[in-house]
């Protein structure tokens, strides 16, 4: 994988965290000014975390399913970016917006980078090596959820379903990219 695809992977995994980061920034419930900087950092961390977990868990089963790692790759990053499309689309509020705490913190930037694990099988499947895209996806998530945090507290939660949306889109174009170069390289 290029920087290009490495850079639209980032921006696509961020968006769970954007979103969670734009309610945080909206609701203005922090206790300093410092605490600001918890949430991207956090987040960050995480998200460069899970794809590295998953890529070392999901790398010895490489050689058993190598005839069909493009499609499971794909499955996987359809399968992510679909569970974002539909929570993007979804009526429901979204209850995660106040974050005071490090353990709430650290919960949220848990739950919004299991998606980055199961990437980080993808690309163990596709033997891609881990180091590069972990590390890009973890600053531009960082990069993204504290501009997040203070466009959130500019213009409030207008934006948290659709960065879901975009977020769901650029994961399931990346998965059929996946799916069509290898298709045509078997061509």
């Amino acid at each position: 994988m290029g920087i290009v695809e490495n850079l639209l992977l980032a921006v696509g995994l961020a968006m769970d965290a954007f979103a969670v980061s734009l309610c945080v920034g909206a609701t203005g419930r922090v206790p300093s000014k410092a605490w600001y900087a918890v949430p991207p950092l956090y987040f960050g961390l995480f998200q460069a975390l899970m794809p590295i977990i998953g890529w070392f868990g999901g790398a010895w089963l490489v050689h058993l399913i190598g005839p069909w790692d493009h499609w499971l790759a794909f499955g996987l990053l359809a399968f992510v970016g679909g569970r974002m499309l539909k929570s993007g689309l979804s009526k429901e509020e979204n209850p995660v917006c106040v974050l005071l705490t490090h353990r709430e913190a650290l919960v949220l930037a848990v739950a919004t980078s299991i998606d980055a694990l199961a990437v980080g099988l993808s690309l163990a499947m596709l033997q891609v090596s881990i180091w590069q895209p972990a590390a890009i996806i973890g600053m531009v998530t960082a990069l993204l959820s504290g501009a997040a945090i203070l466009l959130g507290r500019k213009v409030g939660m207008c934006f948290g379903r659709r960065a879901e949306l975009v977020g769901g889109i650029v994961l399931l174009a990346i998965g059929l990219r996946v799916l069509i170069s290898h298709l045509v390289q078997q061509i």
